[in-house]
């Protein structure tokens, strides 16, 4: 079974899910995708989350984040969703799987100018390589550590579990 980056599902260009987003109505990137639009069609919390392939919780979560709400609800109080709601929900998870941020994708939501995107683009890219930067030092430090040990295997002790403990101690 393939994945879902793999088939093409969640990985879109930035230009097909910005594109549309200059309207008055947030844009909901299912349809210009070639899904069925789901007309009239209202879905609760778990059918929508099985349709867009996610947990009833990630539902939940982004509720609360302010990126979704339920456009009404049933007799009963069952948060229901409409077709709308599945294309948005498929928009924050196309995003998120390019690389957004909840908060990028919130400012992706809202109809803006090429420009202000670029700007949400370039900030993020600048938060990408400052982690990449703290990433190659972490690597760098545990190869240095997986050299000690593999120096020191014969000795029965392992030095970087002394030189971790030593530390511990010392800040405490």
């Amino acid at each position: 079974m393939r994945n879902r980056r793999e088939s093409g599902e969640t990985v879109r260009t930035l230009a097909s899910l910005q594109k549309g987003m200059a309207g008055a109505e947030p844009y909901y990137p299912a349809s210009r995708l070639g899904r069925p639009r789901l007309v009239g069609k209202k879905l609760t919390i778990g059918e929508l989350a099985s349709a867009a392939g996610v947990p009833s919780s990630t539902v939940r979560y982004y509720e609360r984040a302010g990126l979704l709400r339920p456009s009404s609800r049933s007799p009963s109080n069952y948060r229901l969703y409409s077709g709308d709601e599945l294309e948005r929900l498929r928009f924050i998870r196309a995003a998120q799987a390019t690389g957004f941020t909840l908060e990028n994708v919130k400012a992706l939501l809202r109809p803006a100018a090429c420009g202000k995107v670029q700007g949400v683009i370039e900030e993020r890219l600048s938060e990408v390589a400052e982690r990449m930067k703290e990433l190659r030092h972490v690597q760098r430090v545990l190869r240095a550590s997986l050299s000690e040990c593999q120096s020191h295997e014969a000795s029965g002790r392992c030095r970087v579990v002394d030189e971790l403990t030593a530390r511990s101690k010392s800040s405490a």
